[in-house]
């Protein structure tokens, strides 16, 4: 039932990614709003491990296999994201940059990995890069400037290399010894980044601390633990097709949370989305 139903779970649980990042960036600074989740999932999760007795990393090789992959997950991949939208990348362009992850990561799992991506993948891989660009079409926009689209191509690099580099090294951890390990280089890393461009900025309000909880909840001990999950009982293909369907996703909890509008092309899109990511998984 959890292979069923993970991959469904995952898709949800991300998506709201964005609408926590819509809320808690306009009161503080992407870095430090990072740097502030990280610390709070070290704490709740490294108590969570402690207090059931969790296995911890055997030996220093695991918690260094296991510390790259949360910097190129989290650090890599989470921070530019937030640092491209706080520097006024429409989301739906980060999106566009962000959704190119299946095909390349299909491009680079037969060399990496050994797998073999079929004709019928990469023809699902292609149908979904479609539909995410039809559902995104409409938000693109044109007002920003080039050097924000950097921290979005990093943060492309980022998930990919990831997302291979723990299937290929670090395949099997405790989801929640695992998840300190992956925190804490991220959060030393983003810590000494803000901290020497001297970027800490944040305002305690109410929504603000409603978004850092969900993030932190829902996203970095949810979605990434059933990310772990995936990444370990399937292959880097059929994982990394799922992030086709988080821009469709996001558009419908937009539109059912805040009244954003669905045209056609969105319509068109979203069913693209889903053809294509089950060609590729299927």
């Amino acid at each position: 039932m959890l292979a069923r139903l993970a991959p469904f779970l995952f898709v949800l649980l991300w998506s709201t990614g964005f609408l926590g990042a819509k809320l808690g960036l306009p009161h503080a600074a992407p870095l430090a709003f990072l740097l502030v989740r990280y610390l709070l999932v070290i704490a709740l999760m490294g108590a969570l491990a402690l207090a059931l007795r969790a296995p911890w990393p055997r030996d220093g090789r695991q918690w260094l296999h296991i510390g790259v992959s949360g910097l190129l997950v989290h650090a890599l991949y989470l921070g530019g994201v937030f640092v491209a939208i706080g520097m006024g990348l429409p989301a739906g362009v980060t999106a566009l940059v962000v959704g190119m992850q299946p095909l390349l990561t299909a491009t680079l799992a037969g060399r990496l990995l050994g797998e073999t991506v079929l004709a019928r993948q990469w023809a699902g891989l292609a149908l979904g890069f479609a539909g995410v660009a039809l559902v995104v079409s409409g938000k693109l926009g044109a007002d920003f400037g080039a050097t924000a689209l950097w921290p979005a191509l990093a943060a492309l690099l980022g998930i990919t290399a990831g997302t291979l580099y723990q299937k290929k090294f670090a395949p099997h951890f405790d989801w929640r010894s695992g998840s300190v390990a992956q925190f804490l280089p991220s959060a030393l890393v983003t810590g000494a980044i803000v901290f020497a461009t001297d970027g800490w900025r944040v305002a305690w309000t109410g929504e603000f601390l409603f978004a850092l909880g969900w993030l932190v909840l829902v996203l970095s001990v949810g979605a990434i633990s059933l990310l772990n999950w995936l990444i370990r009982h399937g292959s880097a293909v059929n994982v990394a097709s799922l992030f086709y369907l988080t821009p469709p996703t996001t558009a419908l909890l937009a539109w059912l949370l805040f009244g954003e509008t669905l045209a056609g092309p969105a319509l068109a899109g979203m069913a693209l989305a889903v053809w294509g990511v089950y060609l590729a998984r299927r």
